[in-house]
């Protein structure tokens, strides 16, 4: 079953008042890789965001993460999803909405269900979903600077 998220986005209008601007059900679903899904609720090109403008941020192309600004991307990993081993030059706030995901990072693994937060700070990581149920994640990718340690910088990649 595709992934369905409602999207409901308020602005304002010209005398200022608050108003639902966008509600529906998202049309960007995309697919990066076998058993995964993804959508873009909404991204900024910059920081600190520009609320008075009528663009729609779930309409603007993205990559992964946006050099200047932050992506709010709802993603779902059936179970057997093929793996993405991946950093971004971010800082990247995750909620499992539903079911259950491991994170695999250097050397170690990490079990996340429902409800369960994670702050992703550059890490090179990647989802595996070992169960037998789909996972849901919000994840809201903001800008960084990359890592550097031991005179090394640790740049995106995957």
């Amino acid at each position: 079953m595709p992934l369905r998220i409602r999207r409901v986005v308020t602005g304002h209008d010209d005398s200022g008042r608050a108003v639902v601007t966008i509600d529906e059900v998202s049309t960007n679903v995309m697919s990066r890789r076998p058993q995964h899904e993804s959508c873009v609720i909404w991204s900024t090109g910059s920081f600190p965001s520009d609320n008075s403008t009528a663009l729609d941020g779930g309409a603007r192309p993205v990559a992964s993460t946006d050099p200047n600004g932050s992506v709010f991307r709802i993603v779902e990993y059936r179970p057997g999803v093929a793996p993405r081993n991946h950093r971004t030059e971010s800082i990247d706030y995750a909620v499992v909405m539903s079911g259950e995901i491991d994170m695999d990072i250097d050397g170690a693994t990490v079990h996340l269900r429902q409800g369960d937060v994670l702050v992703q700070r550059g890490t090179i990581h990647n989802w595996n979903n070992r169960g037998t149920m789909p996972c849901v994640i919000a994840f809201v990718l903001i800008a960084a600077k990359p890592v550097e340690r031991a005179g090394r910088v640790l740049t995106a990649t995957g």
